[in-house]
């Protein structure tokens, strides 16, 4: 059985309920092989009601971004106007960073409704059922050497901070360099790849993931109390075209500043934006766990962290999470 036959079968009954018994008459096949393909048809998207002793049926379909709609509300003058919209690829990254070697123009953007492996920061794994997040990935031809890389990713972290909390109203914060936070737990991931040439950056893949209309039920258990969808957060769905314009105009006017008048701009709107600066945290560099007070930005991008002996120390890479607990106090 096809889960398009069943699909079919479940889209011809409209509204009713359809029984197992009767689904596995009509296709031929167990009442095993019914169930699984419903659990299919629900991991692709489609919002399927099971009730006991009546059956299934058919309550939504998942929403499919179409690329002349994005385009007519795009309001960029590049991001977003090469566009490639693909069903299912193993990343988006994978994808963008083949049509940046054949020579794909700056601003060239591709959208996936499923990814096999998407990744994000540290090689995790990024949760995004189709049709109900955003997973994006952007190109941009920077002209800048390779020491000045982290500033993009701090870039694309104000854009999307500034854009998503301006079309939701949500209390969207920065955690260092680039996770959005809402209330402590992530709504967002962004990952930036890039290739160099002769210490220059040839080109630089800005891989997006938002959970957009996400539900508890889309996460597995352990990632709930980290993770959050926009749905969850705000407490009513939110259209994902609309989302994806906002996001690549907001991006493309602070690259524009950026351009113009360097990284200080960028390192201000950071800085404001963020949920990381001035309280004590435990960071793993790479060499182990250290305490500290993150205090801002360097002019390159890299996190001042003040320790606990007075001195400073400036990172480009950590893990940041809370400090230990300080011990009771005994009587």
């Amino acid at each position: 059985m096809e889960q398009s036959q069943l699909l079919t079968l479940l889209e011809g009954k409209r509204d009713a309920f359809v029984s197992g018994e009767e689904i596995s008459r009509l296709l031929g096949v167990s009442r095993t092989a019914v169930w699984k393909q419903i659990r299919k048809l629900e991991a692709e998207g489609f919002a399927i009601e099971a009730v006991p002793r009546k059956g299934y049926r058919l309550t939504g379909r998942p929403s499919r971004l179409n690329a002349a709609e994005l385009q007519s509300k795009l309001g960029t003058t590049a991001f977003g106007r090469h566009l490639h919209i693909r069903e299912v690829v193993t990343s988006t990254q994978d994808v963008l960073r083949k049509l940046a070697e054949e020579g794909a123009p700056e601003g060239t953007l591709v959208i996936a409704e499923r990814q096999d492996n998407g990744r994000g920061r540290m090689g995790r794994s990024w949760v995004s059922p189709p049709g109900r997040g955003v997973s994006m990935s952007l190109l941009m031809r920077p002209d800048v050497p390779l020491q000045l890389a982290p500033q993009l990713t701090l870039l694309a972290a104000v854009a999307l901070c500034r854009s998503l909390g301006r079309e939701t109203g949500l209390p969207i914060g920065i955690k260092w360099p680039n996770d959005l936070l809402v209330d402590g737990r992530k709504i967002s991931g962004i990952l930036l790849e890039s290739a160099t040439e002769d210490e220059r950056l040839r080109y630089v893949a800005v891989g997006l993931g938002i959970a957009v209309n996400l539900d508890a039920d889309d996460y597995p258990e352990e990632l709930l109390a980290r993770a959050v969808s926009l749905k969850m957060a705000a407490g009513r769905a939110f259209d994902r075209t609309a989302l994806i314009a906002a996001v690549l105009l907001e991006f493309e006017q602070l690259y524009a500043v950026y351009k113009e008048r360097g990284f200080e701009p960028i390192r201000i709107l950071w800085e404001t934006y963020s949920v990381t600066l001035n309280r004590t945290v435990a960071l793993n560099a790479g060499q182990g766990f250290f305490e500290g007070v993150p205090r801002g930005l360097d002019e390159s991008g890299g996190l001042r962290v003040e320790l606990p002996d007075g001195g400073v120390r400036t990172i480009y890479s950590a893990e940041i999470g809370d400090a230990a607990p300080l011990p009771d106090a005994k009587g």
